[in-house]
């Protein structure tokens, strides 16, 4: 049974819960996003497995989950890296804020995102059972895209990479 960290809205924990139970009530709970770039600043994007309890086959950031209860948020960030594109990187936390999203299929999200971004130059091995695809576009590409076809992208996702954007500007 997976478990989520609940926090509250200073990311202090608060308590446990098993993962699906907590997307079925709207819990706050601590999640992690990560965004790879490579070498001429192209972003890795994944399209998540179709068989994902929810956003499936939509296209999203290079990777993204909850750490386990007891998880540093950037050890289990570069674990699922890993697990989910075969990827090793170092990582650096960017910023972190709060969303929340309604599926479809009666599934929330209500999480308390950090945000880590790197830089990766390196064959990408993605697990079938999370990734039905990946690309690398450039933020430009992206956004034109997005005023194309949002529907194609994850909530998390659309609110992320303007807030990612102005992380980068001021860098």
């Amino acid at each position: 049974m997976d478990e989520v960290l609940l926090v509250n809205i200073h990311d202090e924990p608060t308590g446990t819960m098993e993962k699906m139970e907590a997307h079925r009530k709207p819990n706050l709970h601590r999640a992690f996003s990560v965004f790879l770039f490579n070498n001429q600043d192209k972003m890795l994007l994944q399209q998540r497995s179709f068989s994902k309890y929810h956003s499936g086959g939509l296209w999203t950031n290079t990777c993204c989950s909850h750490p386990k209860p007891g998880e540093e948020t950037i050890m289990a960030a570069q674990r699922r890296l890993t697990e989910e594109m075969g990827v090793e990187a170092n990582i650096d936390f960017a910023f972190e804020f709060i969303y929340q999203a309604v599926f479809d299929n009666g599934l929330y999200e209500y999480e308390y995102d950090h945000v880590y971004i790197g830089t990766y130059e390196g064959p990408i091995n993605p697990n079938p059972a999370e990734v039905a695809g990946y690309c690398y576009k450039s933020i430009a590409e992206i956004k034109a895209d997005l005023l194309l076809k949002p529907q194609l992208y994850t909530a998390w996702f659309k609110i992320a990479l303007p807030k990612l954007e102005d992380f980068l500007a001021k860098k």
